[in-house]
Order: C-alpha cells, then sequence, then structure tokens
C-alpha cells in the first residue's frame, strides 16, 4: 500500500507530507481502520536498561516530536516509541523551508531546530494517551539558553516527563541549534551528566521509581572523542546511549539537489558512519552501557548490522520516510529471526 502512496506524499513538501501523514495515521487509528500487527513472539522480547522490550525495534525521536500521536504510532509494530525533542519553552524552531528530501540517496536533511509546543504540552498529550508500553522521552534545550546553563534546561524536562517515561534520553547532538554539539565535549558533558544523575536519583526517591537515562551521541565524532564519552557514560553509570543522530557531512550525496541545505543529513547515506561509531562504543563500553543503534536502517540487513556492531536494540525514522510501516516488520523479523 505504501508504494501506492508515496508519490502522492512525495508530491507535498516534506513537513507538511510529514504532518499529513501522522494525521491520516491518527484518523485511521481512531475509526479502528488501522492495522494492528500480530505480536511478537516472546523469544523477540529484549531486556534492555532494566526494561523488558517486546521486539527490538523502536521509533527513533524526531517524528513526534510533541507526543501527539501516540496511540496511532503504537499500531505500527514498534516495540518502544520515543518522542521529542522536547523543550522546556515553546519555541517554533528554524525559518521554513527546512526539511528536505534526497530521493536519488534514499536520505533526508532537516534543520527544524527543536521546533516544539514545550514539555507542558506534551506532558498533557502522554497523559490522554492509552499507550502502555515502552515510552522514551527525549529532551532538550532552548535555542535561546547559553551552554552554560544548558543543565537547567534538561533538569526542568526531566522533572516534567521522569513520571510518564520509561527512559529519559539526553539530546546532545542535534546540528540544529547552535553550539548544541559543545556540550559532548568533556568538561561540558561531565557537568552535565553529573547535575542529570544526582536529580535522577533525587526524582527516584521521590516517584518510588528509577527512570534510566540514555544520551543521544552524533555520528561526527573521532576515535578519540568517542573513547572519551564512553568513559564518561561509565563513570557516571548512564543506562544507555543512543547512537547515532543526524550528520553534518554530506558523503554520498554532493551534487544532488538540496545536498547544500544546511542541517543534519540521514538515511542511507548514513548507515556505515552511524554503524562504525556503534561499533567503536561498544568496544570501549565493555558492555558496561548498552548501546541503541539508529541511523540509516532502510532495511532488515541494516537493522542486522547495528545488532551484529554490538547495539542492543534498533531505531527507525528516515527509513519509514522511504520504505512505509512495512519496514518496521521487516526489520521485526530480521532481528527476531537471528
Amino acid at each position: 500500500m505504501y508504494s501506492l502512496v508515496r508519490p502522492l506524499l512525495f508530491a507535498l513538501e516534506p513537513e507538511a507530507a510529514h504532518h499529513f501523514t501522522l494525521e491520516a495515521l491518527q484518523v485511521l487509528a481512531r475509526a479502528g481502520l488501522a492495522p494492528s500487527p500480530d505480536p511478537a513472539p516472546a523469544s523477540c522480547a529484549r531486556s534492555v536498561m532494566g526494561l523488558v522490550f517486546p521486539n527490538p525495534v523502536g521509533l527513533a525521536a524526531g517524528l513526534d516530536k510533541n507526543g501527539e500521536y501516540i496511540d496511532a504510532l503504537a499500531r505500527l509494530g514498534f516495540g518502544f516509541l520515543e518522542i521529542g525533542t522536547v523543550t522546556p519553552r515553546p519555541q517554533p524552531g528554524n525559518p521554513r523551508p527546512r526539511m528536505f528530501r534526497l530521493p536519488a540517496a534514499q536520505a533526508v536533511i532537516n534543520r527544524l531546530g527543536f521546533n516544539s509546543e514545550g514539555v507542558d504540552r506534551l506532558v498533557e498529550n502522554v497523559k490522554r494517551a492509552r499507550y502502555r508500553g515502552v515510552l522514551g522521552i527525549n529532551i532538550g534545550k532552548n535555542a535561546n539558553t547559553p551552554n552554560e546553563r544548558a543543565a537547567d534546561d534538561y533538569l526542568a524536562c526531566l522533572r516534567k516527563v521522569y513520571p510518564l517515561a520509561s527512559y529519559v534520553t539526553v539530546n546532545i547532538s542535534s546540528p540544529n541549534t547552535k553550539d548544541l554539539r559543545d556540550l559532548q565535549q568533556d568538561a561540558a558533558l561531565d557537568h552535565l551528566l553529573g547535575m542529570l544523575k544526582a536529580e535522577q536519583h533525587r526524582l527516584a526517591d521521590a516517584h518510588g521509581k528509577q527512570v534510566p537515562l540514555a544520551v543521544k551521541i552524533a555520528p561526527d565524532l573521532d576515535a578519540g572523542q568517542t573513547v572519551a564519552i564512553a568513559g564518561l557514560l561509565r563513570r557516571h553509570r548512564v543506562e544507555a546511549v543512543i547512537a547515532t543522530n543526524t550528520t553534518t557531512a554530506r558523503d554520498g550525496v554532493i551534487g544532488l539537489p538540496h545536498a547544500a541545505e544546511a542541517g543534519g543529513l540521514s538515511g542511507a547515506p548514513i548507515t556505515a558512519r552511524s554503524t562504525r561509531v556503534v561499533h567503536d562504543l561498544c568496544r570501549a563500553l565493555q558492555g558496561e552501557v548498552p548501546v541503541i543503534g539508529v541511523g540509516g536502517i532502510m532495511s532488515g540487513a541494516d537493522a542486522r548490522e547495528k545488532m551484529a556492531a554490538g547495539a542492543s536494540l534498533v531505531q527507525l525514522y528516515t527509513g519509514l520516510v522511504y520504505h512505509g510501516p512495512a519496514l518496521v516488520r521487516e526489520c521485526v523479523e530480521a532481528l527476531c529471526s537471528a
């Protein structure tokens, strides 16, 4: 079905197509017309971060930034969902146009810039949702918050989403918020993780439950940076790391229409780059921190490669743009039959 609909969606401006698709899925779900996939066999379940995932294939952050479509997305067969990135205060993000397809490379460039209705709206949406599966909530900082005060924004979001999240992801790797990636540097990351872990312990006592923290990193790290980040994740006992976000590199798309647009590149061109970071991280982490692999998963074979590199779980986003919901089933079958 998606192969028939895709030309119509691709005739729309990418951000408009994004919202149209989600709204259509929502309407179908509310009318009881959206397909509900068969549950994965018990042997497909994975235990990661102290949580049980029905299958290892999740939705990456970015598709549902405000948690508006949780119940509709839950019908696509994912083992877990991650919503966000959400910021403490509402912000419009960068000016449009800010999303571009590169079909010849099965890629997308976006410079959305943490467009968000704010954490209070996201919390309201999550409370209304009926979904009771594993839900990650991805948090960030507002664009006008200087890095010296970034921890304040992350802590504000953490406090509000903590009671509702299965796990919380700290996004320090989007290329579309000025200077955000500087938070991956040693001293800045050490400070931020120290603040977040201290608050996590306080919130665990207050709410009577431990909500794991994950950190999402960029694919544009050299081997030394990857090892340094791994050391900090181990020292602070962070529960997981998500590798990777989008890339600022343009390998594989040079000369294509829109390739010169500013923003983060995702899709098939970053498959190998992301998998390399997963492999390097897993080697440096020595099994102490699980890795969630995301970036350029366009097929079941790509998902298997991420797991072979050491990932415990995988996430999809841009692959869905090009292959539709059938990609979820393909990846689940590839990983559960392996």
